[in-house]
Protein backbone atom coordinates (compact mmCIF):
# COMPACT_ATOMS: atom_id res chain seq x y z
CA UNK A 1 0.00 0.00 0.00
CA UNK A 2 2.87 2.35 0.68
CA UNK A 3 4.72 1.70 -2.44
CA UNK A 4 1.70 2.39 -4.15
CA UNK A 5 1.50 5.88 -2.70
CA UNK A 6 4.77 7.10 -3.14
CA UNK A 7 4.22 5.58 -7.02
CA UNK A 8 1.33 7.92 -7.39
CA UNK A 9 3.39 11.02 -5.72
CA UNK A 10 6.56 10.65 -7.91
CA UNK A 11 3.98 9.66 -10.96
CA UNK A 12 6.68 7.27 -12.26
CA UNK A 13 5.60 4.08 -14.09
CA UNK A 14 6.54 0.70 -11.74
CA UNK A 15 8.68 -0.95 -14.37
CA UNK A 16 10.91 2.45 -14.99
CA UNK A 17 11.34 2.55 -10.88
CA UNK A 18 12.62 -0.71 -10.44
CA UNK A 19 14.96 -0.14 -12.79
CA UNK A 20 16.13 2.69 -11.14
CA UNK A 21 16.61 1.16 -7.75
CA UNK A 22 18.65 -1.51 -9.33
CA UNK A 23 21.10 0.81 -10.47
CA UNK A 24 21.40 1.66 -7.39
CA UNK A 25 24.75 0.86 -6.37
CA UNK A 26 23.95 -0.97 -2.66
CA UNK A 27 26.84 -1.99 -0.10
CA UNK A 28 27.77 -5.93 -0.70
CA UNK A 29 30.14 -8.57 -0.02
CA UNK A 30 32.59 -9.11 -2.69
CA UNK A 31 34.38 -12.16 -4.17
CA UNK A 32 37.55 -11.96 -5.78
CA UNK A 33 38.78 -14.55 -8.39
CA UNK A 34 42.81 -14.67 -9.32
CA UNK A 35 42.37 -15.78 -12.78
CA UNK A 36 45.83 -18.01 -13.30
CA UNK A 37 44.81 -20.10 -10.77
CA UNK A 38 47.69 -19.61 -8.30
CA UNK A 39 47.49 -18.39 -5.06
CA UNK A 40 51.18 -17.78 -4.10
CA UNK A 41 52.61 -14.56 -2.25
CA UNK A 42 54.58 -13.16 -4.88
CA UNK A 43 56.81 -10.91 -1.76
CA UNK A 44 57.65 -14.65 -0.60
CA UNK A 45 58.38 -16.77 -3.44
CA UNK A 46 60.47 -15.99 -6.28
CA UNK A 47 62.11 -18.87 -8.26
CA UNK A 48 61.06 -22.51 -8.76
CA UNK A 49 63.46 -25.35 -9.78
CA UNK A 50 62.17 -28.05 -11.78
CA UNK A 51 64.15 -31.36 -12.32
CA UNK A 52 64.55 -33.52 -15.25
CA UNK A 53 61.11 -36.39 -14.58
CA UNK A 54 62.98 -39.73 -15.84
CA UNK A 55 61.08 -42.75 -17.26
CA UNK A 56 61.13 -45.67 -14.17
CA UNK A 57 58.44 -47.09 -16.19
CA UNK A 58 58.33 -50.81 -17.60
CA UNK A 59 57.30 -49.89 -20.68
CA UNK A 60 58.88 -46.54 -21.95
CA UNK A 61 58.18 -43.94 -24.74
CA UNK A 62 60.86 -41.82 -24.75
CA UNK A 63 59.19 -38.61 -26.68
CA UNK A 64 56.53 -38.90 -23.13
CA UNK A 65 59.62 -37.49 -20.83
CA UNK A 66 60.31 -34.14 -22.92
CA UNK A 67 56.66 -33.67 -23.23
CA UNK A 68 55.90 -34.47 -19.71
CA UNK A 69 58.73 -32.14 -18.37
CA UNK A 70 57.97 -28.97 -21.63
CA UNK A 71 54.62 -28.99 -20.72
CA UNK A 72 54.91 -28.68 -16.75
CA UNK A 73 57.26 -25.54 -17.25
CA UNK A 74 55.31 -24.28 -19.53
CA UNK A 75 52.59 -24.32 -16.85
CA UNK A 76 54.34 -22.80 -13.95
CA UNK A 77 55.97 -20.16 -16.12
CA UNK A 78 52.16 -19.35 -18.06
CA UNK A 79 50.71 -19.64 -14.51
CA UNK A 80 52.74 -18.01 -12.28
CA UNK A 81 55.44 -15.28 -12.03
CA UNK A 82 57.89 -17.59 -10.80
CA UNK A 83 61.10 -17.38 -12.10
CA UNK A 84 62.80 -20.72 -13.27
CA UNK A 85 66.01 -21.84 -11.76
CA UNK A 86 68.62 -24.57 -11.66
CA UNK A 87 69.52 -23.34 -8.65
CA UNK A 88 69.19 -25.89 -5.45
CA UNK A 89 68.42 -22.77 -2.91
CA UNK A 90 65.16 -22.09 -5.00
CA UNK A 91 61.85 -20.87 -2.86
CA UNK A 92 60.20 -24.07 -4.43
CA UNK A 93 61.26 -27.50 -5.55
CA UNK A 94 59.22 -30.13 -8.10
CA UNK A 95 61.29 -33.27 -8.67
CA UNK A 96 60.09 -36.42 -9.34
CA UNK A 97 59.79 -39.33 -12.32
CA UNK A 98 57.37 -40.93 -14.72
CA UNK A 99 56.66 -44.55 -13.11
CA UNK A 100 53.88 -45.70 -15.20
CA UNK A 101 53.13 -46.44 -18.97
CA UNK A 102 50.40 -49.06 -19.12
CA UNK A 103 48.01 -50.50 -21.91
CA UNK A 104 44.92 -52.62 -20.87
CA UNK A 105 42.12 -53.72 -22.44
CA UNK A 106 38.76 -51.86 -21.25
CA UNK A 107 35.70 -53.35 -23.33
CA UNK A 108 35.52 -56.49 -24.75
CA UNK A 109 33.58 -57.39 -28.36
CA UNK A 110 31.67 -60.37 -29.41
CA UNK A 111 34.45 -62.16 -30.21
CA UNK A 112 36.38 -62.16 -26.97
CA UNK A 113 39.11 -59.68 -28.27
CA UNK A 114 39.02 -56.13 -26.43
CA UNK A 115 37.55 -53.28 -28.45
CA UNK A 116 39.07 -50.35 -26.28
CA UNK A 117 42.51 -50.35 -25.06
CA UNK A 118 43.21 -47.79 -22.08
CA UNK A 119 46.86 -46.07 -22.21
CA UNK A 120 47.39 -44.67 -18.81
CA UNK A 121 50.60 -42.68 -17.16
CA UNK A 122 51.59 -42.17 -13.88
CA UNK A 123 53.99 -39.55 -12.22
CA UNK A 124 55.54 -39.12 -9.00
CA UNK A 125 55.82 -35.90 -7.83
CA UNK A 126 57.74 -34.57 -4.51
CA UNK A 127 56.98 -31.08 -4.26
CA UNK A 128 58.97 -29.41 -1.52
CA UNK A 129 57.95 -25.42 -0.20
CA UNK A 130 61.51 -24.29 1.28
CA UNK A 131 59.71 -21.25 2.76
CA UNK A 132 57.13 -23.49 4.71
CA UNK A 133 57.70 -27.16 4.70
CA UNK A 134 54.07 -27.65 5.34
CA UNK A 135 53.07 -27.03 2.17
CA UNK A 136 55.51 -29.84 0.72
CA UNK A 137 54.00 -33.02 -0.73
CA UNK A 138 55.41 -36.53 -2.25
CA UNK A 139 52.57 -37.43 -4.24
CA UNK A 140 51.36 -40.03 -7.16
CA UNK A 141 48.82 -38.60 -10.01
CA UNK A 142 47.86 -40.73 -12.96
CA UNK A 143 45.66 -39.82 -16.06
CA UNK A 144 44.46 -42.18 -19.05
CA UNK A 145 42.72 -41.50 -22.22
CA UNK A 146 40.85 -44.68 -24.34
CA UNK A 147 41.29 -45.44 -27.59
CA UNK A 148 39.64 -48.24 -30.01
CA UNK A 149 41.77 -51.36 -30.63
CA UNK A 150 41.57 -51.02 -34.12
CA UNK A 151 44.04 -48.76 -34.30
CA UNK A 152 47.92 -49.44 -33.77
CA UNK A 153 49.27 -47.37 -30.31
CA UNK A 154 51.90 -45.97 -32.65
CA UNK A 155 49.42 -44.28 -34.74
CA UNK A 156 47.52 -42.29 -31.46
CA UNK A 157 50.11 -42.22 -29.14
CA UNK A 158 51.69 -38.89 -29.47
CA UNK A 159 48.14 -37.17 -29.46
CA UNK A 160 47.10 -39.23 -26.13
CA UNK A 161 50.38 -38.51 -24.37
CA UNK A 162 49.69 -34.64 -24.98
CA UNK A 163 46.23 -35.18 -23.90
CA UNK A 164 47.60 -36.62 -20.82
CA UNK A 165 50.69 -34.92 -20.33
CA UNK A 166 48.01 -32.01 -20.53
CA UNK A 167 45.95 -33.66 -17.71
CA UNK A 168 48.33 -34.85 -15.68
CA UNK A 169 50.36 -30.51 -15.20
CA UNK A 170 46.84 -29.41 -14.43
CA UNK A 171 46.15 -32.42 -11.60
CA UNK A 172 49.95 -31.39 -10.17
CA UNK A 173 49.88 -27.41 -10.82
CA UNK A 174 46.45 -28.09 -8.62
CA UNK A 175 47.84 -29.81 -5.93
CA UNK A 176 50.99 -27.61 -5.65
CA UNK A 177 51.48 -24.18 -7.27
CA UNK A 178 47.56 -23.89 -7.11
CA UNK A 179 47.25 -24.15 -3.22
CA UNK A 180 43.75 -25.69 -3.45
Amino acid sequence: MKVRKLLKLLSFPAPLLLTLLMLIPLPSCTISYKFNGSALNYDVYKTINITDFPIRAALVYPPLQQIFENKLMDNVSRQTRLQLTDSNNANLEMTGEITGYSLSPQAVGEDAYATETRLTITVRVKYTDNVNPSNSIDQTFSAYRQFSSSLLLTDVQDELCQQISDELVDLIFNATLGNW
